[in-house]
């Protein structure tokens, strides 16, 4: 990829898997209540809007670019993406203190890195062979948009396809949003360079 090139969807969603690792990472790692507590917001605040973004951008690319396949694809998709949601929402309010913090904290990743492998290995390299790379860049382009209007926190029980899932997502954006202002987070260079904008 050239300097300042435009990510494609592969790229922005791999940029993605590595930072949600990394925040989990950072949770394992934080010596305090108060540390591991933010880390956990990240990790929520990232991986529910990195869900919700897949499924309103790249599910129904696939779906138009891949046919048939896309919409079998797709559908396994969201199964996986319905098992993080569920370990999600439980974490996302749970405090490190409890037993139950670290175990969850690993089934969700379990989930999590059995969703990325079947993407990484199975939608991607399909969804990409029939992209240009201008079409690629651009579905990025909507994905890292769609992120920035998605809910913030874990909905297992909303809609998980468009158009019900969009009305769904902009019912609950702003009060996860406005939850947001009231929860502790790493400081931003901690981040590692990933830009949160809450508003």
């Amino acid at each position: 990829m050239a300097p300042n090139e435009p990510n494609t969807i592969s790229e922005a969603i791999s940029e993605d898997h590595k930072a949600l690792d990394r925040y989990a990472g950072n949770i394992r790692s934080a010596k305090s209540l108060e540390e591991k507590t933010k880390w956990r917001n990240q990790l929520t605040w990232a991986l529910a809007r990195h869900a919700i973004s897949e499924e309103l951008t790249m599910y129904p690319a696939m779906e138009k670019h891949l046919g048939e396949e896309g919409l079998l694809l797709t559908n396994t998709d969201r199964e996986q993406h319905q098992a993080v949601k569920e370990d999600l929402y439980k974490f996302q309010s749970m405090s490190p203190y409890s037993d139950a913090f670290l175990p969850l904290l690993d089934r969700l990743m379990t989930d999590l890195h059995e969703h990325i492998k079947h993407e990484s290995e199975e939608d991607m390299p399909r969804l990409e062979g029939k992209l240009s790379r201008e079409e690629s860049q651009a579905l990025a382009r909507s994905f890292e948009r769609t992120k920035l209007i998605s809910p913030t926190r874990s909905h297992p029980s909303a809609p998980n396809k468009p158009y019900f899932e969009n009305f769904a997502a902009m019912l609950a954006a702003p009060i996860d949003r406005f939850q947001d202002l009231l929860r502790a987070w790493p400081d931003q260079r901690e981040v590692a360079g990933k830009h949160r904008s809450m508003l």
